[in-house]
C-alpha cells in the first residue's frame, strides 16, 4: 500500500467537487437588489404588468460558491428566446461562458464557445437570440450585488416587450439550447 504525503494529502483535501444535480437557485441574500430607486421601480412595474415574473424567462443556479475570503462563485444562466436583460451592474468581475445558444451583447453575436469579461461596476446588457442562451458565470466572488442602472424608458420597454411578445412561448420552451 503505498503512502500519502503530506502535500498529496493537502493537494487532495482542497479539491471541491460539485455536482448540477445539487445547484440551488441563486438569492437575493447571494445576490441582494440595489439601485431601486422611482426609475427601477416604474421598469420592472412595466415588466410585471406585461405577464413578467422571476423565473418566466430565465434560470439560474449557483453551482458552486467559495465563502471564505478571496473566495469565488460559478453560476449557471439559461434565459428563453428573446430575453432582455435591465441594464446593471454587479459588484465583482466577471467571465461569463455560452455554453449554447447565442447573445447579442451591443452589435457583437456570441454563441457556443465564446465569452466575454465584464469588471466588476461596469453596467451591461444583452438580449438572447431565438434559441435563447446558456452561460456559465464565473465571478470572482461568493457573494456580489446586482445594481440596476442607466436603464432608459425605452429599454424598460423592450425588457417588457420581450415577456408581452413572448410570455407564452417561453412556457413551451422547456429544454435549453445545450440539450437540444
Amino acid at each position: 500500500m503505498s503512502q500519502v504525503s503530506p502535500d498529496q494529502k493537502k493537494a487532495v483535501d482542497g479539491i471541491r467537487i460539485f455536482r448540477a444535480a445539487e445547484a440551488t437557485p441563486l438569492t437575493e441574500e447571494q445576490m441582494p437588489m440595489q439601485g431601486m430607486d422611482e426609475g427601477v421601480i416604474a421598469g420592472f412595474t412595466k415588466v410585471v404588468e406585461a405577464g413578467g415574473a422571476e423565473g418566466g424567462g430565465e434560470k439560474v443556479l449557483c453551482l458552486y460558491r467559495d465563502e471564505k475570503p478571496g473566495g469565488f462563485s460559478l453560476c449557471y444562466a439559461w434565459f428563453k428566446s428573446g430575453f432582455v436583460l435591465p441594464r446593471h451592474s454587479h459588484n465583482a468581475d466577471c467571465l461569463y461562458y455560452v455554453l449554447g445558444g447565442e447573445i447579442h451583447l451591443g452589435k457583437k453575436v456570441l454563441g457556443k464557445g465564446d465569452g466575454f469579461f465584464v469588471p466588476s461596476d461596469a453596467p451591461y446588457s444583452y438580449q438572447t437570440g431565438e434559441n435563447g442562451a446558456e452561460v456559465l458565470e464565473f465571478r470572482n466572488a461568493p457573494f456580489f450585488h446586482i445594481l440596476f442602472t442607466n436603464n432608459s424608458e425605452a429599454h424598460w420597454d423592450k425588457v417588457a416587450n420581450a415577456f408581452r411578445e413572448r410570455g407564452e412561448l417561453w412556457k413551451s420552451e422547456l429544454v435549453p439550447p445545450t440539450e437540444r
